[in-house]
């Protein structure tokens, strides 16, 4: 019988482009297909790093351009955008490798937004740099006039830095339930969904946030009730002691066992840290439950056992 399966797909999977995106998004596809033609239920959730980027850059331009008719786009707008071009791509290159294997099956992508706590100490501690470079004084100009929270990068000028809240519950989750119980194959939380806080009455506010999408893909797999939580990486295995002679590569993990050599600094904040700790909650989070960390084209022989690392009770 056929596992749900969530898969979060790294940036290698997209490509840094509108170009190598379009390359990137045919091979990704067969490896989720593959998926998919052994009778597994898929949910796909991807990284936006470079494409919103790509994005809010292109809005300052415009605001830079002509300031009195074009302000800042918000952050949470951005997202959006790069929800709707990614999610283009990536289901129009799925409706193709099923249809030339022969498989019927409509895929769909979901506009999400994911909750954060607005209380969240992130908010009280912005790092993620996002967007153009800025002198000093356009960047002065953003602090006094929209608020903005700025460092000055190593000498290259000055970047907006926003928080990175970890996500509490995905707003469009009944759709996407839905859609998977209707047998579609659904694409969501893209670049860790548009982080967004209850406000009065059901409102509904835009934060100036990046979730980190390994922890919306986490959440993601909990509430659709999936069974395994994929998460693709530039490495086949996990391994502690990473580039060091002693490197050890690792077939499988217990929680207990993740959190010691999380605890012993083995994996890189903003790299494998995150994704080994997304992967403990979800093995946590339920009896029966595991996640993979392995490579997109290990994906299928991951699922099977044959590769990765697995994190498991």
């Amino acid at each position: 019988m056929g596992k749900r399966i969530v898969i979060a797909l790294g940036g290698n999977a997209l490509g840094s482009n509108l170009p190598e995106q379009m390359i990137a998004v045919k091979q990704t596809a067969k490896a989720i297909v593959d998926l998919i033609e052994e009778g597994h239920e898929v949910i796909i959730a991807h990284g936006n790093g470079p494409q919103v980027g790509m994005i809010q850059r292109a809005m300052a331009e415009l605001t830079r351009s002509e300031p009195e008719k074009y302000i800042p786009c918000p952050l949470s707008v951005c997202v959006a955008m790069s929800q709707g071009y990614i999610g283009y791509d990536l289901q129009n290159a799925l409706r193709e490798e099923l249809l030339d294997r022969g498989i019927q099956k409509g895929v769909a992508t979901v506009l999400t937004q994911v909750e954060v706590d607005p209380n969240d100490e992130a908010f009280h501690n912005p790092t993620k740099p996002i967007g153009a470079f800025m002198t000093k004084e356009e960047a002065d100009k953003m602090v006094s006039e929209r608020g903005y929270n700025v460092i000055e990068d190593a000498g290259r000028g000055y970047r907006r830095v926003v928080a990175s809240p970890r996500p509490q519950s995905i707003i469009e989750i009944q759709s996407i339930r839905d859609m998977v119980e209707a047998g579609l194959v659904v694409v969501a939380c893209g670049g860790g969904g548009i982080p967004v806080y209850k406000t009065e009455g059901h409102h509904l506010k835009g934060a100036a946030a990046v979730i980190d999408k390994d922890f919306a893909s986490c959440v993601l797999a909990q509430q659709v009730e999936a069974d395994t939580l994929i998460i693709l990486t530039a490495v086949e295995k996990v391994a502690i002691n990473f580039g060091k002679p002693d490197e050890k590569w690792l077939d499988s993990l217990t929680p207990d066992e993740a959190r010691k050599y999380i605890g012993e600094g083995h994996f890189a904040p903003g790299s494998m840290l995150p994704k080994v700790e997304a992967a403990v909650e979800f093995a946590e989070s339920a009896p029966g439950r595991s996640a993979l960390i392995t490579l997109l084209e290990k994906a299928k022989d991951g699922v099977a056992g044959k590769t990765g690392t697995a994190i498991h009770q």
